[in-house]
Order: structure tokens, then C-alpha cells, then sequence
């Protein structure tokens, strides 16, 4: 039946070409922006203190603390990064991640995701609102003498920097460093040491620098996002330059996503924080706003977070909580996507290789399959075989529509064909291709894992475009090994398939091909099998 056969098309089309639309969503649209009211601003003190009329003129505070005439930095290495921190606006210099390299090469750098030069402040970078008058520039003093801090793997330093502001606001920047963690704790500590009452906010914000060699592509996104509580709201960087998104204070986290790497700031004290996405010249801002307060002569107050600085890695965000998790995105199938996940890893544990594990991941999903796929193959035989009668049925009445449709469907019940059963078992399987695709696309495992031969990254296309080119050739031959019960005019369309196949997974990672070759492998060897059985039994 020719409805059966474009139904067939369209299944395979739409899950190359238009199911990717489902599984990298257009970004989604911002959010209206709340107005805040500043006369509605949360006081850190019990009874409200009224702001003078006037500025506030604070009594000048002569610093009590020895505030360094030079720039002085600390290292600090621990198992998971080597980061840097200046005394020069208290600040985290720079920031690189052990054990992952920027290329396969053996002399190759670690992978920095923090190199912030004077010009740009600070990847970290503190601000005051109001009468807090806190400057990302100047000196800050140190709380320690070492120039360079190891940390031992459940091993916890604190490193303080402190600052006196004009209006005499002490500012304690306070660093909490574990040693087996890609997270910190940062907590801003500010303490009225003058004699006036001072209003104001704090802001902290994880500043990046943007240009266009960066951007992502249609299946890896490149820029910032928000979770809010409920969902994760990622933006295109271009798109800043006409308006910068704000959220409410469900927010939890705000963070700067690249492929395999991230860099986010959780709000821990749930204040009502506001947070907002900007981009300024080459710099994107994601910045967390706390509500204005009131910080009357003697008082302090602190905005706290957890910074992380790591690889988009699940196990590890799991770890580390706070919904981190919820940046890797999975897709609609998500549900299906993390147990396959959990399935690859198992096997990478026993084998040690994950080109073999994808293989073996392949052929269990390929086993769990193999009654529907079964039954599929051996419908579509059957109604090759009644072609030649339907072919009769179409002579016959090719002028009568609904009566040639009538006659299709009584052989079909005489023969006991089911002309939807070579279809129906390949809807129920594009839900877990689909959540496969997503999960050898993203997952940070893939990044620089060798298989063998001149496969030696998993996670980029084949540089020789060997296996595509196989992985076309096998689909030819699953296709020929078919049986057909299509038109010419429909034979002559699929006949193009396995080459429109070749040419768009050729820049695929060579894990996803991989995936993909192995199963038209596996699929050629079940087709062959229900080929020599002597008769299909349909049902």
C-alpha cells in the first residue's frame, strides 16, 4: 500500500531532519524584565533606619589593616585546578583544569577557563550599589603569607582579602578552596565601620570574554543561561546587544556554558537575589544583584555563593547539587538519555575503551529491539509478496478509489497482513535513538577518548572520513537487503538515502558514527537472517 511506504519515508526523514528541531530547541525567548522598587528593598537591620536627605558623609576610617603597595598573588593547587589570585582588587586571576588537556597532543596545556587580565577586573568581579562603595580596583590585603597553597584531596583552605572603602566600609572577600572539588565557596562580607548609616547592594559577576570564533553551532550551544527555579533559559551572546535579560529572585544559578565546560555562580542565600545577563563591548556578564539594604554604623552583612569552574560532566554536578545537573541538556528525551548514560559507563568501567562500549551499548539496545525489529522485517516481507495481487487490484480498479482501498484491505485481512507492522516498531525505537544521539553528542566522556586505529577522538568527525563512508555503504546494502514495496518513483527517491546519510554525518563525531555504522551492521546480519527463512509469517 503506497501510504504505507510514504509513511515509511516520512519516519526516516523526520528523524534526521526535522527531530533535530526537537532536540536543539531555538533559544528560548527572555523573560519581561521586573521593575524593582528600591523603596521596597529588604534591610539587613531589625528596625528600619531612615536614609538621610543628604549624602551620606561617613567619618573617614583609617585603615587597620596593612594593605599591600603592590600587586602580590597566590597560588593554589589542589587535584582538580591550579588557580591564581591576586591581591590587586581581590580577585581570581586565573584558573586552569588538571587532567584535561586542550588537544590530544602530549605537551599539550591544561584547559584554562580563567585568564582575566587587569583590563577586565576580574572573571569574579565585585561591585557596590548605592552607598556601598566597593571597587574591583586598588589593594587588597591578604590573610595569608604562602605564595603557593597545595591542598590535599579532603584538605580546606580560606583565603581572605580585605579592603577599606572611603566611606569606611570593611570588604571581606572570602574564598573557601577544597581540594577535591571544581567548586568554592566566595562569600562578600561587608561591615559599616563608620559613624553614618550606608544603603545600598551588592553585585557579583562572572564576566567572560566573548568573540565570534567562540559561537556554537546548531548542536552545541556556546553562551549563558539562567535556571530559574523551574527551567534553563540559555541565550544567544548576539542577541544581548538589543536588551539584557533579568529574573526574579526564584533564580538559582547563572553560569557561562561552552561545549564540554562551564563556569557558574549559585546564589546560597536565597535573598530575593535579582540576575541579569548583559554584554558589554567583548565581555558577557552574568550578574547576581542583591536586594538593597540598610547597614547602620557597627552592622554587617554578607552575600554569599558557590562557584564552580569544571567540566560538563553529570556524575560531578550530581555531586556538587545546587540543580547544576540541570545544565546538561538532554533533550526531550531525557528520561531515556541518562540510563543510557549510566549504561555506557558500566561498560567503559569493564572494558576501558569507549569506542568498544558504544559497540557493546549498540548491540544490547539492538537485542532489546530485536522481537519488534523481528516482527517488522518479517511484515514487510509479507506484503512483498502480495504485490503482485495488489498490483492486479490497482489495474483493476484504478478508476475507483475507495473501492481499490476496500479490496487492499480485505487481502490484507485475508492474508493476515498487518500493513502498519514494518512501522509501528520504528516509532517506538526513535525515541531512544534519539536520546543516544544527544548523549555520545554532549557527553564529556567522548572528549579526546581514543578507540583505535586513527580514531583517537571519539569526540570530533574521522579525520579520513572512513567510517562515515562505511556507514554509508552499509546502509546501502541494508537498504538493498530490504524488501521493497514501493514504487519506482519511490525505489529512485530512496535509492539517495544512504548518500544524503553520508554527507551529513561526515562531520559528526566519529562516536556517533560509530554508534550509527554499527547498528546498520547488526541490522544487514537480522535482515539477512529473516531472508532465508523460508516463508514470513506476518501477523
Amino acid at each position: 500500500m503506497e501510504n504505507k511506504n510514504i509513511l515509511i519515508a516520512f519516519v526516516l526523514m523526520l528523524a534526521v531532519w526535522v527531530g533535530v528541531n526537537l532536540l536543539f530547541p531555538a533559544p528560548s525567548a527572555p523573560p519581561e524584565q521586573p521593575k524593582v522598587d528600591e523603596s521596597q528593598a529588604a534591610s539587613v537591620v531589625k528596625d528600619p533606619v531612615a536614609t538621610p536627605d543628604s549624602p551620606v558623609q561617613a567619618a573617614m576610617v583609617e585603615p587597620t589593616i596593612p594593605v599591600p603597595q603592590q600587586e602580590r598573588t597566590i597560588v593554589v593547587r589542589s587535584g582538580r585546578y591550579e588557580a591564581v589570585f591576586s591581591s590587586a582588587g581581590g580577585r581570581l586571576k586565573s584558573l586552569s583544569l588538571l587532567g584535561y588537556a586542550q588537544t590530544t597532543a602530549p605537551d599539550s596545556p591544561p584547559v584554562s577557563l580563567v585568564d582575566a587580565p587587569v583590563s577586565q577586573q576580574a572573571t569574579l568581579r565585585t561591585e557596590g550599589l548605592g552607598e556601598f562603595d566597593i571597587s574591583s580596583e586598588g589593594f587588597y590585603a591578604l590573610s595569608v603569607d604562602e605564595n603557593l597553597i597545595e591542598l590535599g584531596a579532603d584538605e580546606e583552605r580560606e583565603i581572605v582579602f580585605t579592603a577599606i572603602s572611603p566611606r569606611g566600609l570593611k570588604i571581606e572577600k572570602i574564598f573557601k578552596l577544597r581540594g577535591n572539588s571544581f567548586d568554592f565557596d566566595l562569600q562578600v562580607r561587608l561591615t559599616n565601620l563608620g559613624t553614618q548609616t550606608l544603603r545600598g547592594a551588592t553585585s557579583l559577576s562572572l564576566v567572560e570574554p566573548w568573540n565570534e570564533s567562540m559561537k556554537g553551532s546548531r548542536y552545541s550551544f556556546v553562551g549563558p543561561a539562567v535556571f530559574d527555579g523551574e527551567k534553563v533559559h540559555t541565550h544567544e551572546v548576539e542577541d544581548l546587544a538589543e536588551e539584557a535579560p533579568v529574573y526574579g529572585s526564584s533564580s538559582v544559578w547563572t553560569l557561562f556554558e561552552r561545549k564540554y565546560f562551564m563556569s557558574a555562580v549559585v546564589a546560597l542565600a536565597d535573598a530575593g537575589e535579582k540576575f541579569r545577563i548583559s554584554k558589554s563591548g567583548d565581555l558577557v556578564e552574568n550578574t547576581i544583584e542583591t536586594p538593597y539594604a540598610v547597614l547602620a554604623a557597627g552592622q554587617s552583612t554578607s552575600a554569599d555563593y558557590l562557584c564552580f569552574f569544571g567540566p560538563r560532566d553529570i556524575e560531578i554536578l550530581e555531586q556538587v547539587d545546587r540543580q547544576l545537573d540541570k545544565a546538561i541538556d538532554f533533550g526531550f528525551f531525557e528520561i531515556i538519555a541518562r540510563p543510557l548514560l549510566t549504561v555506557l559507563k558500566f561498560f567503559y568501567s569493564y572494558v576501558g575503551n569507549w569506542g568498544i562500549a558504544i559497540i557493546l551499548l549498540t548491540c544490547i539496545i539492538k537485542l532489546l529491539f530485536w522481537p519488534l525489529t523481528q516482527k517488522s522485517y518479517k511484515s514487510m516481507k509479507a506484503m512483498q509478496t502480495l504485490q503482485p495481487e495488489m498490483q492486479k487490484l490497482r489495474e483493476k480498479f484504478k478508476n475507483n478509489k475507495e473501492q481499490l482501498n476496500k479490496e487492499i484491505m480485505a487481502l490484507y485481512k485475508t492474508k493476515r497482513v498487518n500493513p502498519m507492522g514494518g512501522c509501528l516498531p520504528m516509532f517506538v525505537q526513535i525515541p531512544v535513538f534519539f536520546a543516544l544521539y544527544k548523549v555520545l553528542l554532549g557527553t564529556i566522556a567522548l572528549r579526546h577518548a581514543p578507540f583505535a586505529f586513527w580514531l583517537q577522538d571519539l569526540s570530533v568527525k574521522d579525520p579520513y572520513y572512513i567510517t562515515p563512508i562505511i556507514m554509508g555503504v552499509t546502509m546501502f546494502f541494508q537498504q538493498k537487503m530490504s524488501p521493497s514495496t514501493m514504487d519506482p518513483a519511490q525505489a529512485k527517491i530512496f535509492m539517495f538515502m544512504p548518500l544524503i546519510f553520508t554527507f551529513m554525518f561526515l562531520n559528526f563525531p566519529s562516536g556517533l558514527v560509530l554508534y550509527w555504522m554499527v547498528n546498520n551492521i547488526l541490522t544487514i546480519l537480522q535482515q539477512w537472517h529473516v531472508n532465508r527463512e523460508p516463508k514470513a509469517v506476518a501477523s
